[in-house]
């Protein structure tokens, strides 16, 4: 028995020893922390944590399928030329856009960092005229790749921003309606590298001072004088007070809006707007028509002060039958006579896929001012037409 004892443990003893160099020879290394990207809803939803770094950053945009019928002047229509005969005729305005978005945020002891980009990518043709080869034959009105346009790139610190932004003359008190087309009588003109400071209460009341450069040949300006817009705001529960001031540094006029916006209930909203500007430096030309061979535009307009007159006028509302579908109308008008009126329904199909159709009027009071064509590039007094939107917001 005792022989067979010490057998029996020898034969265990080198199973052990056997085994624990078997597991000696299979070495598997324990796995390395992953660095996962992290959620940041500090300013929202969407944000996350650029790894390795406390800025929280957003990325979005939408794709836009935008088709237009009808007069050039309701902005929806667009003009060729057969390639046969020459012939003007009418065709469908058509575009579509990609716009990527990014923000960022985060905080100092400064107070809040953030940035906000946005880059639009068209393709399509014009609203308008088609275009003439240097021989003088009509090519129509060919789609294609439009330039590209950045449209915000500021830097923000606590209440201070600097950059590419739109004029404080329409960010800060609202654009105007919700329709496509709410410039058929014009409030505003928007892109402008900015240097602007935002001051919020906290009790409702807000205000901006926001020196600006302007765009364009004649709304850049032209010395070391700035453009400056000033507004103050108060909001409630109930909807917003807001009004703004302009002073146009390049021919010293001076341009203002006040907005009301009144929340009826939760589907129902409205607002008001008056616009009310000085010309008397505004003498000089300010557009050439389209096609109409360099024929100048109305006069009197400046880089703020872009309606016909001395004061203008906006209002409308929003009415959401539900949560997916929504009426939205905005009509308007200025000191010239011009008029327009644009209704659409908007649908969501599913969240984040939005269908508009909108049905928009213009009405030209200085017809005949500049050979028969207005300051949009109508032919007509009254100039109808239509858009029908897709759009995927991301």
């Amino acid at each position: 028995m005792n022989i067979k004892s010490l057998l029996l443990g020898s034969a265990a003893a080198l199973i052990a020893v056997s085994g624990a160099r078997a597991a000696d020879a299979v070495t598997v290394a324990e796995p390395e922390p992953a660095e996962y990207v992290k959620i940041c809803d500090v300013y929202g939803s969407g944000y996350f944590y650029i790894p390795g770094t406390e800025t929280c950053l957003r990325i979005g945009g939408y794709i836009r399928y935008d088709i237009g019928v009808g007069d050039v002047g309701s902005f929806d229509g667009a003009k060729s030329f057969d390639h046969e005969d020459g012939d003007e005729q009418s065709t469908f305005y058509k575009n579509t856009r990609f716009t990527l978005k990014t923000w960022t945020g985060q905080e100092t002891e400064l107070g809040t960092l953030k940035t906000y980009t946005e880059t639009r990518f068209n393709f399509g043709n014009r609203n308008g005229y088609g275009a003439f080869t240097t021989g003088g034959d009509p090519i129509g009105n060919a789609a294609g790749n439009k330039n590209v346009s950045l449209n915000f790139a500021w830097i923000q610190l606590g209440g201070l921003r600097v950059g590419k932004d739109e004029s404080a003359f329409d960010t800060f008190i609202g654009y105007a309606g919700n329709v496509i087309q709410d410039t058929l009588v014009p409030y505003g003109d928007f892109d402008t590298n900015v240097v602007q400071y935002y001051f919020d209460a906290g009790n409702g009341f807000s205000a901006v001072v926001s020196l600006e450069e302007g765009s364009g040949v004649k709304g850049t300006i032209d010395s070391y004088v700035p453009h400056v817009v000033g507004g103050l705001k108060w909001t409630q529960g109930w909807g917003a007070i807001s009004g703004v001031v302009a002073y146009d540094s390049n021919y010293e006029e001076v341009a203002g809006k006040v907005r009301l916006d009144v929340n009826i209930n939760d589907a129902f909203s409205l607002f008001g707007m008056v616009g009310y500007g000085t010309d008397d430096n505004l003498s000089d030309p300010t557009w050439a028509i389209p096609g109409n061979g360099g024929v100048p535009g109305v006069q009197g307009r400046g880089f703020y002060k872009q309606w016909g007159g001395n004061w203008a006028w906006w209002a409308g509302g929003t009415y959401k039958f539900n949560e997916k579908t929504s009426f939205n109308l905005q009509v308007s008008g200025d000191d010239d006579k011009n008029y327009g009126v644009a209704a659409n329904v908007a649908y969501d199909v599913v969240p984040g896929f939005t269908v508009t159709a909108e049905v928009d009027w213009a009405h030209d009071g200085k017809f005949g001012q500049a050979d028969n064509y207005n300051w949009t590039g109508a032919d007509k007094k009254n100039s109808v037409g239509g858009l029908l939107r897709f759009q995927r917001s991301f």
